[in-house]
């Protein structure tokens, strides 16, 4: 899972510091959100071909962590 994590960033100067997808201006929270709606990741990658699947999985994986009160920095 932390190969997958590493795809995640906190950048204060990117999306107001919140955690994105390797530097973009991707939030986990949007791509959180894309799932949420009901699109497939074959749907997302689609739609957004800079991702990858493992973008969105690294963001599933984020999600995972940051429910159960840890933080990036404890994982990795």
């Amino acid at each position: 899972m932390s190969n997958l994590l590493e795809r995640i960033t906190v950048d204060p100067s990117i999306c107001h510091g919140k955690a994105c997808v390797r530097h973009m201006r991707w939030p986990v929270e949007v791509i959180i959100d894309l799932i949420a709606s009901g699109m497939s990741f074959d749907d997302i990658l689609n739609d957004h071909p800079e991702l990858e699947k493992e973008d969105i999985l690294a963001s599933l994986s984020y999600a995972k962590i940051s429910l159960s009160g840890k933080t990036l920095e404890e994982v990795n």
